[in-house]
């Protein structure tokens, strides 16, 4: 039982300490020959985990390698604290997203959404100057309009087959009532805006900036986060499994090494 605990134990490690190198290779590649925001904003993160699982791994290791219970209490008790965190998380995620606390954007009616529908904390945590800013460079450093702009004897088509975030961020709501030159060139008519809304104003011709200040923009991104968040309380649930199963095999490892060391100080009664 020892050694197949141990041996367990041992080859976990080994790929989460693999895991961890892969993901410190990452950020440093980001760092170095990377020039996009979207690049940027994950470094620091593949940092901080490849570098917290570079250190878990190692404590297993020395553990379930050299049998001493001390680093196997330190890495059971990190693993408990990662449970903890995990439940918390997922919990978290899932209340954040939940569709009582906002409702879903419907595709067919973009501009009427407001950002009232969503989690206040969401709201709080994206729509603030500094967040934004960063998402809205990630949004302009990945095209996400460009393609738009090179068919523009195609705007019909492309008006009907948008995603979420190119209809709310590369062109001003429908009931503004701009007049289309191409895909993200629109113009205000001889009667004025249809609506004085404050994302009627906000639209821009500039194509570094078209409508990515606008709500509608930004409604569409708390769209995609919200789905994307509620992928990430699936795959957490996943890893909290086994994560569980790890503590498992670690505390069967911790007992026997305790009864394998205990029966070899201990000698024959």
């Amino acid at each position: 039982m020892v050694r197949v605990s141990n041996g367990i134990i041992t080859l976990i490690n080994v790929l989460t300490f693999v895991i961890s190198l892969t993901a410190i290779g990452l950020s440093l590649w980001f760092g170095l020959n990377s020039h996009t925001h979207c690049h940027k904003i994950l470094q620091k993160p593949l940092l901080f985990v490849g570098l917290a699982l570079s250190i878990v791994s190692l404590l297993g290791l020395f553990g379930s390698c050299s049998r001493l219970s001390s680093f196997m209490w330190i890495y059971l008790i990190i693993l408990f604290l990662l449970i903890v965190g995990l439940v918390a998380f997922t919990f978290f995620t899932i209340v954040v997203t939940n569709k009582h606390v906002g409702k879903a954007l419907s595709e067919k009616r973009i501009g009427e959404h407001r950002l009232g529908d969503y989690s206040r904390w969401l709201q709080t945590y994206v729509i603030n100057a500094e967040n934004w800013d960063e998402i809205k460079n990630c949004l302009v450093d990945v095209n996400l309009c460009r393609h738009l702009t090179a068919n523009k004897g195609e705007e019909e088509f492309f008006m009907r087959n948008l995603s979420l975030i190119q209809s709310g961020c590369c062109q001003p709501p429908a009931y503004c009532g701009f007049q289309s030159q191409n895909a993200t060139y629109w113009i205000v008519p001889k009667t004025g805006l249809a609506v004085p809304n404050q994302d009627c104003k906000t639209w821009s011709n500039v194509q570094k900036e078209l409508c990515f200040d606008c709500e509608s923009c930004k409604t569409a991104v708390l769209d995609n986060i919200k789905k994307d968040w509620r992928l990430i309380a699936i795959i957490n649930s996943i890893i909290l499994v086994i994560v569980i199963i790890v503590y498992s095999i670690g505390c069967c490892a911790l007992k026997s090494n305790s009864s394998s060391g205990y029966q070899k100080y201990s000698g024959p009664a």
